[in-house]
């Protein structure tokens, strides 16, 4: 049998796909290293993004084992890293150079949960090892300052009078709930909205971000159109509750970011049951599963399901989040598993891009 090289096991990884891009790992460069020392092979494989999840990760070691052991080899280890995939270069991202993906999160209607599926998916992100901010963009009902809690770092300007946003728990933030008092109303027409947004996107020091989670207000109105125009979005989230009147809102949503040319990573249902923490019962409150139906009626994914939790709502209430207070917690967990999720499809979207943008077949 002839001596195995780096190139016979570079050749064989062209059979293996990553799970969650479908694509090769040569063709996609994760490849980094390869070490060849009898019938062991030593590998590097750089991830997409921080918040790859877990199952992929075990499942895509199966395949290079399965592939490589076509040739001989008996023993394979893997030292996986990651870098999360960046949208390509454009004019707008001269805005925000050090953003790689922003992701909004938005709602058809209020009270559905959102601005807590935001704070917490940011954390959640974080908490998988990336650099994350969040951007209240919620202008007339800033909820991220209540929900994140004192800061650990203020907000700050520079010589050069840029904002550098404030730190809570890890993340960098930005609201407008940091300028005004708290019982104070804000009344602008739209243009003074739209300034606001330029000045938080243009005059704000977010430094690398691996993901910027923008935090939108409920509805289809001026703050979403202006943020469309004004900077790429990766893609977005949208929450719902399960029942029908917050469901028909939904569609509206879906609609208007299809308008502005801006992907819908799919949907997340919050207060989807309540278990009774004294029996155990579970109760439908809200109905269930509308948010699963709608999102195979509009052919978007269906990211998850959120129940209604006292400790959800405290951490919220408190500025502590669930993830923040038990970040090992079944609650944390269901956030993680959305936060791989969108990571996931983020990679996804902004990969296809750069294939497109060079003129290769793109990532469906």
């Amino acid at each position: 049998m002839a001596k195995l090289t780096e190139e016979d096991v570079r050749k064989q990884l062209r059979s293996v796909t990553d799970p969650a891009l479908d694509k090769d790992l040569v063709t996609l460069r994760q490849v980094k290293s390869i070490k060849v020392k009898g019938d062991k092979v030593k590998l590097g494989i750089e991830l997409v993004t921080p918040a790859y999840p877990q199952d992929l990760r075990e499942g895509l070691q199966a395949r290079v084992e399965a592939s490589l052991s076509e040739l001989g080899v008996k023993k394979v280890d893997i030292d996986f890293t990651a870098k999360t995939a960046a949208r390509p270069p454009s004019a707008e991202k001269a805005k925000m150079p050090g953003v790689k993906n922003i992701i909004a999160v938005a709602a058809g209607k209020g009270g559905v949960g959102k601005s807590t599926v935001a704070t917490n998916l940011a954390i959640a992100l974080s908490q998988h090892g990336a650099k994350v901010g969040i951007m209240d963009a919620d202008v007339f009902g800033p909820s991220i300052p209540q929900m994140l809690g004192p800061p650990q770092v203020q907000a700050t300007t520079t010589a050069g009078q840029k904002i550098v946003p404030a730190q809570h728990h890890g993340l960098k933030v930005i609201s407008i709930g940091f300028f005004v008092e708290k019982d104070q109303a804000v009344v602008w027409r739209g243009p003074m909205v739209h300034r606001l947004l330029q000045q938080f996107i243009e005059d704000v020091e977010w430094g690398e971000l691996d993901y910027l989670v923008m935090d939108l207000p409920p509805g289809t109105g001026d703050v979403q159109l202006s943020l469309s125009q004004l900077i790429p979005i990766t893609g977005a989230v949208i929450v719902t509750t399960p029942q029908e009147v917050a469901v028909i809102d939904v569609i509206k949503g879906i609609q208007m970011f299809g308008n502005v040319n801006v992907t819908v990573f799919g949907i997340v249902e919050n207060m989807s049951t309540y278990r009774c923490p004294s029996c155990g019962h579970v109760d439908e409150i809200f109905s269930r599963g509308g948010g699963k139906r709608l999102a195979e009626q509009q052919n978007v994914d269906f990211l998850g399901a959120l129940p209604i939790d006292t400790r959800i709502r405290f951490g919220g209430d408190s500025g502590v989040p669930i993830t923040v207070a038990a970040p090992k917690g079944e609650q944390a967990d269901e956030f993680k598993a959305i936060a791989s999720k969108v990571a996931v499809k983020a990679a996804r979207k902004v990969l296809s891009e750069g294939r497109r943008a060079a003129g290769l077949t793109v990532l469906r």
